[in-house]
């Protein structure tokens, strides 16, 4: 029988063993942007057997892109080298494809971390200018930002594409562009956030297009026959912000232009957001791109068990599940789903004395 969960895919020259995705999760661990020990530790704790796929943490593409002063960098020699150890370790012991997230927080940066609070540095802290389309904050007490000229957009969009040469050189094997969950491209994708007067505001033709230039610019610098994708917010969760409509349109435009698969998430772009969180409440905004854009997408957002994200493949609501939470509370959960739904999948070889065929004992109990 075959386990969609557990059957392979092919995108461009990269096919992955199974559509299995462990999602981008931010760390705030990076020492002047530099991936360390805890990294090593980390990734390649998951690209022993959690996934077909796993991907990086968002990586910023300057140092002002930064979402805090912990978050990764990939904009100096320094960082590349240490990402690149990260990598190397991953693809010598592991059995997962590598990806990595490339990013630019715009008006949501120059903060404290997470479990510091997550709020805007002071002066005295070492505050930098953020940036956006428009000089609206992301909410009550945060930073104004800068609205960006036309030649400043140029520049993020070069930095962006360092970015890409600089993966390309590490060895990943595919690319994601974060385009939602409220950074600097979701900010000109949106209404809330994007009120400019010239080209690249008002309609959504226009919010557009800075967004395209980018990824286009991304495309054209990375090898024809690896894969680069997108994660976007299909709602703003806010009365006047983008619409899944919308996304759709913007799906279908990024396909065109050579992006091969959306990552599709919701909100985090305005702090009046009401998100009805519950098991898989982003699953029908990516079912709705993936029909109507005709593009793969990625499903992400509380999908925790086996039998759940198998029926999400095989249903053709989507064509990969992302778990981000659930891969650190249980690395091995590929292993786990294979032997749950009666698949079969990989195992490094230095883990190979785990694997169900040699320990039939243990197995045949749980039969």
């Amino acid at each position: 029988m075959t386990v969609a969960l557990f059957s392979p895919i092919t995108l461009r020259e990269l096919t992955l063993a199974n559509r299995i995705v462990v999602s981008p999760m931010c760390q705030y661990n990076s020492d002047e942007g530099c991936a360390n020990d805890w990294h090593l530790m980390h990734y390649g704790n998951f690209s022993m057997g959690a996934a077909g796929l796993v991907m990086t943490e968002m990586t910023n593409v300057s140092a002002p892109g930064r979402i805090s002063y912990k978050c990764a960098g990939l904009y100096t020699d320094v960082q590349e080298a240490a990402s690149k150890r990260v990598v190397d370790f991953c693809k010598k012991f592991g059995v997962a494809a590598l990806g990595i997230q490339i990013g630019h927080s715009g008006r949501k940066g120059s903060t404290v971390p997470p479990a510091q609070g997550g709020r805007p540095l002071t002066p005295e802290e070492g505050a930098w200018q953020t940036v956006a389309p428009s000089a609206i904050p992301f909410g009550e007490g945060w930073h104004v930002p800068h609205a960006l000229t036309h030649a400043e957009m140029e520049q993020i969009k070069n930095d962006f594409v360092a970015a890409v040469q600089r993966s390309a050189r590490i060895g990943y094997d595919l690319i994601e562009f974060h385009a939602g969950h409220g950074y600097l491209i979701h900010q000109f994708l949106s209404p809330l956030s994007n009120q400019r007067s010239d080209g690249y505001g008002g309609s959504l033709e226009n919010r557009m297009r800075y967004p395209l230039e980018v990824f286009a610019a991304m495309r054209a610098a990375w090898p024809a026959d690896k894969p680069m994708g997108a994660r976007v917010s299909a709602t703003d969760w806010v009365d006047g912000g983008i619409t899944p409509e919308e996304t759709v349109a913007f799906a279908r435009e990024m396909k065109r232009i050579g992006c091969d698969y959306l990552d599709v998430s919701s909100g985090q772009l305005d702090a009046r957001q009401k998100i009805p969180f519950a098991p898989h409440f982003n699953v029908p905004f990516g079912e709705k791109v993936r029909r109507e854009a005709g593009i793969p997408t990625m499903s992400v957002g509380l999908i925790t068990e086996a039998k759940a994200a198998d029926e999400l493949i095989a249903s053709g609501q989507a064509d990969f599940v992302c778990i981000g939470r659930g891969a650190m509370w249980d690395p091995r959960f590929a292993w786990h789903a294979a032997v749950e739904l009666g698949a079969e999948t990989k195992y490094p070889p230095k883990y190979m004395a785990c694997t169900p065929a040699l320990r039939p004992q243990v197995f045949a109990k749980k039969g």
